[in-house]
């Protein structure tokens, strides 16, 4: 059998996966899944593929985790995805290439410094009251703070600590976010695969389930699944997996929130084929790659 390496970390702690619910229709497909925690340093080249798939510590070491990803590039083994996308998308920056092939996203202003920021200006440039403040490089809403006008000086002094050394950027808060919550569509191989509602708690608005969100399946709006597979077919190197994260602006067009093609939960448990489709998409491109080291 061939075999696979599913990226975790060491501790889940309170984290929900599913990626147990891809084993056996990998199996199927003849590979064989093991764990493997990417800070464990094995040898890549036991692997004919590594999945980046819950290593979600990684911001808090990340140049370590770029390093272990490139020595699994230059290894063998396939690594999926496509080390091209994870630069691309490891900081929230790409959002600007997002915007420039034509997807609408979450308006937002860019800073690479706290000390210079002004945070004042974007109430005014966005016309709201209450904005999001987020690391440019970071996962499950940690350091994300909503902020109202005018920002107290207890709250501007916590987030020149937070923030010292690390850029971040700033968007209008999406009100709707609190009512109708956020969209996740799921692509494999560039096809659409399934969809979920995530809703958070009332009083707060962050949607990961760890945070208290109400996660359900959904067939998504016809215009956000057509806007969904548009930017998937434009995004270079194509994906094996990927998730978008979409909230519905005031003035009614979905917005790109984020765009999870690293180490994105798929909950698979929300479909019933999910998993199967996925397995079907990682083998597809597992058979082009090799075909291309046969070829070479």
């Amino acid at each position: 059998m061939k075999k696979v390496a599913y990226l975790t970390m060491r501790d889940a702690g309170d984290f929900v996966t599913d990626f147990h619910l891809s084993v056996e229709p990998m199996a199927a497909l003849g590979w064989q899944v093991q764990t493997v925690d990417w800070r464990s340093a094995p040898d890549w080249n036991a692997f004919d593929a590594v999945y980046i798939c819950t290593p979600w510590d990684y911001p808090e070491h990340l140049q370590q985790f770029l390093q272990v990803l490139a020595d699994i590039d230059a290894s063998r083994a396939l690594l999926v995805n496509e080390l091209a996308l994870v630069r691309w998308t490891l900081e929230k920056t790409y959002l600007r290439d997002v915007a420039a092939l034509g997807s609408d996203i979450v308006p937002s202003c860019w800073y690479e410094r706290i000390e210079s920021a002004d945070i004042a200006e974007c109430f005014a440039r966005f016309d709201t009251d209450k904005l999001v403040i987020k690391p440019t490089v970071g996962a499950n809403a940690k350091d994300t703070f909503v902020l109202s006008r005018p920002v107290a000086d207890d709250r501007r002094q916590a987030l020149l600590r937070i923030f010292a050394g690390r850029a971040f950027f700033v968007q209008p808060f999406i009100e709707s976010i609190q009512t109708t919550g956020e969209y996740s569509l799921f692509f494999f191989n560039g096809e659409y695969s399934h969809a979920i509602q995530k809703i958070p708690r009332a009083g707060d608005f962050r949607v990961q389930e760890e945070h208290g969100a109400a996660i359900r399946a959904v067939a998504p709006p016809l215009a956000l699944r057509a806007a969904a597979a548009t930017l998937f077919a434009r995004i270079q190197p194509l994906p094996t997996y990927g998730r978008g994260d979409w909230v519905r602006g005031a003035d009614g067009r979905y917005l790109l929130m984020e765009l999870e093609l690293i180490e994105p939960s798929l909950y698979l448990r929300t479909d019933s084929g999910a998993a199967t489709r996925f397995a079907r998409a990682f083998n597809e491109r597992f058979e082009v790659f090799a075909g291309k080291r046969t070829a070479g």
